[in-house]
């Protein structure tokens, strides 16, 4: 049963939180504190699964709060459940809280927020890793896109078309901004999964603000054994979202699946991203068994070694962040399609398809891991289709070679 911590220093507020939730009792323990002090000492004597708190608090505001819940217990889900805050109260809960809800918040949406990161938190029997999943603040970017945003942003004549076409190239930017768009953070309430839509949503001043003196994003250190693999990764995600968003295209689906499609495609091996980021001996280890030990996949060896999975870690950063569910969904089965009861063509078969094509002909050891599931794409009737994703990507990459870009 999973267990939570509610915070808030108005008696009413929690004895409404406790009617609200009571239809989930066989699922969840809740326990209700009155202000910061008492939750920690709450979590001192017992393990919790998540702390949800007020922001607006006498002594410890919530930001304070979630800071320590972060140092203390970094394996705990966290989120902010909050009115009316000042900019300042709500830019330093960033850092520490996962996701950022108002009030009045239906209760509905915190149960499916919840449940959703607690789907994607069983993925991952690994403790320390869960540890450090949710204790990020950031996927860091690749240090060429950070470099260029930063400039960008530092001119006087910013452009909101060029912040957005930066922040959709890089795996890290794109995870970040998806969060807070999809979050109360900024006070936007809504499912957005296009880094551009994003954007423009949060506007050019804020995302200056968010990116200069909050510092959402990171660039990956120096690290010279990391560099090529890094690179390699980046350049990957984006032949995958360019593919996946052509398939999507071809499929005549809605513009909205089609952007879906692309950024599912750019973030299905932010797990890699992580592992590379967070342990990258380890993970430097494990890419060398998978070249070495061609018997077993990829998946095989993460499993032995971790177990769990890239797209397990990718899945649970999506699921705690708060992303849409169908981005969740083509994260985690990417690489196994079949688990995921899709019956329909759609995201996760896009990206499946689009990663499976890439991997052919990728020459780097970090993206060899993906074979088409051609019995899967049986079962949709969509095998005849493959042929033509190939050609997609073969088109794709000539045009990538005659602009002499990747």
């Amino acid at each position: 049963m999973r267990r939570l911590l509610f915070v808030d220093d108005e008696p009413l507020v929690l004895e409404g939180l406790r009617r609200a939730l009571r239809s989930m009792r066989q699922e969840w323990e809740t326990n209700f504190v009155n202000g910061g002090p008492a939750a920690l000492e709450a979590l001192s004597r017992e393990s919790y699964d998540a702390v949800i708190s007020d922001m607006r608090m006498p002594g410890m505001d919530g930001a304070q709060l979630l800071e320590e819940v972060k140092r203390q217990h970094p394996e705990v889900i966290r989120m902010v459940l909050s009115g009316q805050s000042s900019r300042e109260a709500v830019l330093r809960s960033i850092s520490p809280a996962h996701q950022y809800l108002s009030k009045p918040c239906d209760p509905q949406e915190l149960k499916l927020r919840l449940a959703q990161a607690f789907g994607t938190r069983d993925l991952l029997e690994n403790s320390a890793l869960k540890a450090i999943v949710s204790g990020l603040k950031s996927v860091p970017s690749l240090p060429a896109f950070y470099d260029d945003l930063m400039c960008e942003l530092q001119s006087a004549d910013a452009s909101m078309t060029r912040v957005a076409e930066i922040i959709s190239k890089d795996v890290g930017m794109t995870a970040k901004i998806l969060q807070l768009a999809n979050s109360a953070f900024i006070g936007l309430r809504c499912h957005v999964s296009s880094p551009k839509q994003a954007v423009c949503m949060i506007g050019t001043e804020m995302v200056r603000a968010l990116v200069l003196s909050v510092h959402i994003f990171s660039q990956l250190e120096d690290r010279p054994l990391l560099g090529a693999s890094w690179t390699d990764l980046w350049e990957h995600s984006l032949r995958v979202g360019s593919l996946a968003q052509q398939i999507g295209a071809e499929g005549k689906f809605p513009k909205q699946v089609v952007d879906e499609c692309f950024t599912a495609g750019l973030l299905h091996d932010v797990g890699k991203a992580v592992l590379l980021a967070e342990m990258p001996k380890p993970y430097g280890e494990i890419l060398n068994r998978i070249a070495a030990d061609p018997q077993k996949t990829a998946r095989d060896i993460e499993r032995e070694v971790l177990g769990c999975t890239h797209a397990d870690v990718g899945a649970y950063l999506m699921g705690i962040w708060g992303l849409p569910s169908p981005l969740l969904q083509a994260v985690a089965f990417h690489d196994h399609p079949a688990d995921s009861l899709e019956n329909r063509f759609g995201p996760v078969i896009a990206v499946h398809a689009a990663d499976a094509v890439c991997s052919e002909s990728d020459p780097s050891r970090l993206s060899q891991d993906v074979h088409l599931d051609e019995s899967f794409l049986a079962q949709l009737s969509l095998q005849e289709k493959a042929p033509m994703w190939r050609e997609f990507y073969r088109k794709q990459a000539n045009r990538r070679d005659e602009k002499g870009a990747v």
